[in-house]
């Protein structure tokens, strides 16, 4: 269900164009997902996603677990028909989403006892039951259910999480071998905290099980960029270089070109649709904070150098105008910007590691990205 093709890897470093080959489309990597958490991308229709070049999303379990239900997915005739998403959807399992939602939460050897966010009420979620979940979604790539690890978070505990992963992580390819095809393709995740050996030992582990792909889970939880890269850098080392690599829930340009040069695939974030309903938005010149009063009288384009709907036709000073005002056309114009400029991103980091020439973008993002994008001024 699930093929994946390396047309080039570069000469300089080790990021590589493909091709990730699904039933629904054929995806150009690298590539970024948008998320859509509860089968929408916040703010904007399948079609403008569609339209921005897209042809594969993300979309949550857990959330579609709890609403509207999995069975009433399943009887509207599987996810894509439910929200009317032509392209491929890549789910997670909602292990992120149970250590990151809960204060109250036990993880056993049989899986994950967690409380509702939404009534409070007790919920289960083993292995075999989120390869279910994703299953009967009609997912066209699935996660298998791992535990995420906190940073910081000592030896052994990761050690012991890391371990609970693997034996999951047999588990959940089990289960998932007793389906009928056709049926979408289950991703193995690497953990293994902010430890060299513990990291190294996951990825060989999840290598040797004879996943489609593979995915780098635990990062991106408050771990400085340094010990983030270093932690890819280890777990790429040790994942088989024909089958796709995917980072999961980072994030800013910066972060995507560094893991890109690092010998990344996939990537998926909801930076660029959560920052956009903050007024944050990325451009050629850096981030900018439409909050800004300075732009009340600001009647240029929010990104002279941009293509999309919301640059070609509104001010800065209208979009201010909007948010500051709270309409809701505020967050399809800025959500519409922020993903455009995600997927004009990527088709010039497919460009230049076609012609070789990564470096300069990357070091062009670095001077507009290095500051956090909380910090931009008011």
């Amino acid at each position: 269900m699930l093929r994946f093709k390396i047309l080039k890897t570069s000469q300089k470093n080790k990021s590589r164009l493909g091709l990730l080959i699904t039933p629904r489309a054929v995806v150009e990597t690298p590539v970024f997902m948008p998320v859509g958490t509860q089968a929408s991308i916040k703010a904007l229709d399948p079609q403008k996603v569609s339209s921005l070049g897209y042809r594969i999303i993300l979309c949550n379990t857990y959330h579609l677990l709890l609403r509207p239900g999995v069975e009433i997915i399943k009887k509207a005739g599987g996810l894509h028909r439910f929200m009317n998403f032509p392209g491929a959807i890549l789910t997670d399992s909602g292990g992120f989403q149970v250590y990151s939602l809960f204060s109250f939460s036990k993880i056993t050897e049989e899986g994950i006892i967690f409380r509702s966010h939404l009534d409070g009420s007790e919920m289960f979620l083993s292995p075999e039951s989120a390869v279910l979940a994703q299953c009967e979604l009609g997912s066209d790539i699935m996660m298998v259910l791992d535990t995420c690890i906190p940073y910081p978070c000592d030896y052994e505990k990761t050690k012991e999480l890391t371990d609970l992963t693997h034996r999951w992580a047999e588990r959940c390819l089990d289960y998932y071998q007793t389906f009928p095809k056709p049926k979408g393709a289950l991703f193995g995740i690497v953990q293994g905290g902010m430890y060299e050996d513990l990291r190294s030992l996951s990825a060989r582990y999840i290598a040797n099980l004879p996943f489609p792909g593979y995915a780098i889970g635990g990062l991106s939880v408050g771990e400085p960029a340094n010990l983030r890269n270093k932690m890819i850098e280890i777990a790429i080392e040790n994942l088989p270089e024909e089958k796709p690599r995917y980072l999961m829930g980072v994030g800013t340009p910066l972060d995507l070109i560094e893991a890109i040069m690092r010998g990344v695939d996939m990537f998926d974030c909801v930076l660029p649709t959560r920052n956009a309903r903050r007024g944050t938005l990325f451009t050629s010149q850096g981030y900018v904070n439409i909050r800004n009063s300075k732009y009340k009288e600001d009647f240029s384009p929010l990104d002279p150098f941009c293509s999309c709907y919301t640059c070609r036709n509104f001010t800065r000073a209208y979009l201010r105008h909007l948010f500051q005002a709270k309409e809701l056309l505020a967050y399809t114009l800025l959500t519409l910007h922020n993903l455009h400029y995600y997927a004009k991103l990527l088709e010039r980091v497919r460009l230049a590691i076609k012609e070789d020439e990564l470096t300069p973008l990357y070091e062009e993002l670095k001077k507009l990205y290095q500051k956090n994008p909380e910090e931009v001024e008011e």
